[in-house]
């Protein structure tokens, strides 16, 4: 029989969690949908738009690393109830943002080819990852605009009208995808172009909505926030999560590179599994938010030892959940690549690694709920940051490297053996966790 008071907690954490899996799995539906309406066109657009979308992740994480001092400041000030430094914590946030939107629009519209040049050597794919890229820059500023508000509307437990918008977004691209990608309803056939203007119209439907929506139902307070803002709190907070969140991107661009200079077959083949890996974790990253509100409330109040017990509920919600979705994953793989016109190479290829993605998935999701939301709901974000740094840049790099270019390993075997960092990172991470250290309350 569950106690009243873990009834609360459940329906608390579904109310936040299911809401946000199901936006974070639309928004992975742009992946699928791209994907797989331009598997049809060949292994070289597949690989052209994963590469494009490893520069635009680049901005996606960290305007996300952002997205989460803005959660970590809202949540802890809305348990202290102080509407004023709520409302200030919002517009600093998404300020910054919308900085970091025009930086990585100016650098993805002034040097693509020099961008992509990076990634992989294959001219063909190279050229049309730059027309790909071109225009998805003009995604940065309503993805901004996005990561902010539908932060504050979580915190405020309204998570279900972010998805709404992602429902109507996801439609946008879907329709726009079919329309210009194969030239229906009388349109020309653009091909890769199509789908970047599709992603590209779906993410400005996207914001538009959620704007109209927040507006609507955001909490309103005639009170400025008193004194200063608390600049050395807050640069504590965002510093080392860019540092973090930036430094881990960048390895992921790395192990990129590695697989892009393993050939063609084997970047198409990573490609094909992005929109696996994007859903899966989407569909249990709601946890990882709702650990940073319900967390960081908790902490806002002064309630140590209750934050404390629903922290390690949710880690055992994640462990269940995670174990389920890897042997989803690994049953359904060798159906999930029957759906792209590839060569039969790449269809063995994507087989393997989702295999050994089922196989490293249970770190991959206990180490977003505890590292993402977890131990950040306090703010101190540098054990966050010297966790992360240690698993990237001491394990999975030099592990990777050695593996592809040492040992020349296939890219399954590559992939599995840079990906046993997730294991260490946990280990440290559940270290960190019994210490509690990182419990901390935010000063106004």
């Amino acid at each position: 029989m569950i106690k009243p008071k873990e009834q609360t907690f459940l329906r608390n954490v579904i109310a936040l969690a299911v809401p946000v899996a199901l936006q974070s799995m639309l928004q992975a539906s742009f992946g699928v949908v791209d994907q797989v309406m331009i598997g049809q066109l060949g292994g070289v657009e597949v690989a052209a738009v994963g590469l494009a979308g490893k520069f635009t992740g680049i901005f996606n994480v960290v305007v996300s690393a952002v997205g989460a001092v803005a959660g970590i400041m809202i949540s802890q000030y809305m348990g202290q109830k102080n509407t004023a430094e709520t409302r200030r914590s919002m517009i600093i946030n998404l300020r910054v943002c919308l900085i970091l939107a025009a930086l990585f629009t100016l650098a993805g519209v002034a040097a693509p080819k020099q961008i992509m040049g990076l990634y992989i050597d294959d001219i063909a794919a190279s050229e049309a990852a730059e027309r790909y890229l071109l225009i998805v820059s003009g995604t940065f500023f309503p993805a901004a605009g996005i990561t902010i508000l539908s932060t504050h509307l979580r915190c405020m437990e309204k998570a279900s009208l972010p998805l709404y918008a992602g429902i109507a977004s996801a439609a946008v691209n879907t329709g726009l995808n079919w329309i210009l990608i194969f030239g229906r309803l009388g349109a020309p056939a653009l091909g890769i172009t199509g789908a970047a203007l599709a992603t590209l119209t779906s993410q400005l439907v996207y914001f538009v909505v959620i704007l109209v929506m927040y507006l609507k139902y955001r909490e309103r307070t005639e009170n400025a926030a008193a004194g200063p803002f608390a600049w050395g709190q807050y640069l504590s907070m965002l510093l080392p999560l860019l540092v973090s969140e930036f430094m881990w991107v960048l390895g992921e661009n790395v192990y990129a590179g590695i697989y892009g200079h393993l050939g063609t077959d084997a970047t198409a083949a990573m490609t094909l599994t992005n929109p696996v890996q994007s859903l899966a974790i989407g569909a249990l990253c709601g946890l990882s938010q709702a650990a940073a509100i319900l967390i960081g409330k908790r902490l806002g109040d002064g309630n140590r030892e209750m934050a404390y017990r629903e922290a390690k509920k949710l880690l055992l919600y994640g462990l269940a959940g995670s174990l389920l979705l890897s042997m989803v994953i690994f049953y359904s793989s060798p159906w999930y690549v029957r759906i792209f016109n590839v060569e039969t190479g790449i269809r063995e290829l994507t087989v393997q690694i989702l295999t050994a993605y089922a196989a490293v998935m249970p770190f991959k999701v206990l180490n977003m709920i505890i590292g993402s939301g977890i131990l950040r709901s306090g703010g101190k974000t540098t054990y966050v940051m010297a966790i992360d740094l240690m698993g990237t840049w001491l394990f999975g790099v030099p592990l990777g490297l050695l593996s592809a270019f040492v040992f020349h390993w296939p890219i399954p075997l590559v992939y599995l053996t840079l990906s046993m960092e997730e294991c260490i990172r946990f280990a440290v991470s559940l270290v960190v966790f019994k210490h509690r250290g990182w419990m901390n309350r935010l000063k106004a």
